[in-house]
């Protein structure tokens, strides 16, 4: 009976370092956040924090990646970190250019809410499984966590569930903040957030293949 307490209490610690992970992770302003708060406010706080889940799934994956100790899949997608990296870029500026292009919202209407919300999780999970830093970030705080072992299946479990729901956290403070002052806004002004909103993506699209060679 004890030692069944003691397990508990020590997957307890364990859920919330991981979730504390995952908050960290995800909560950084960048361009997944940025589309986040951008789509929340023109489509609704739904499609906003489907969004978010997108991302909190991908971190997820490389979180089992680096709690299961999988030191051939961590190799083999740091070794692809220079074409993920372009391939993130390239998918930033088409998103950036597609907003900037984009009809005001009131005459883009008609997409069904089920297509919508698959189109929006999709995209930012692959958006995040482009970025090779998410990884890297993954694996250095997992081990200074669990060590350079890979830890038992149960406590893997838990590590993993931890990022997801820390991060999934972050993106329905986010997103149910954002929707508070969507009521406030009118279809002008969210269209002027949608050109911003672009302009800002083909900014961290520039930025990051220009730090690939500097």
């Amino acid at each position: 009976m004890f030692e069944q307490q003691r397990q508990i209490k020590m997957d307890f610690t364990l859920f919330l370092k991981a979730a504390l992970i995952g908050l960290s992770i995800a909560a950084p302003v960048g361009p997944i956040g940025l589309l986040c708060i951008q789509r929340t406010m023109v489509h609704g706080m739904r499609t906003g924090f489907v969004s978010g889940l997108g991302a909190a799934c991908a971190d997820a994956a490389y979180g089992a990646i680096g709690a299961f100790g999988l030191a051939t899949v961590t190799d083999y997608f740091v070794s692809l970190s220079l074409p993920l990296a372009i391939a993130g870029a390239l998918f930033l500026a088409w998103m950036g250019a597609k907003l900037i292009t984009s009809k005001p919202p009131a005459a883009s209407q008609g997409v069904p809410d089920q297509l919508q919300s698959l189109r929006a999780f999709a995209s930012i999970f692959l958006l995040t499984l482009t970025n090779p830093m998410t990884i890297v970030s993954f694996i250095a705080v997992f081990a200074s966590i669990a060590g350079p072992v890979a830890l038992k299946p149960g406590a893997a479990a838990v590590m993993i569930a931890g990022v997801f729901i820390g991060s999934a956290c972050w993106w329905l403070i986010l997103s149910s903040g954002v929707a508070l002052l969507r009521e406030k806004l009118d279809d002008g002004l969210m269209l002027i957030i949608n050109r911003a909103g672009g302009c800002l993506l083909l900014g961290f699209a520039i930025w990051q293949v220009w730090s690939l060679w500097c």
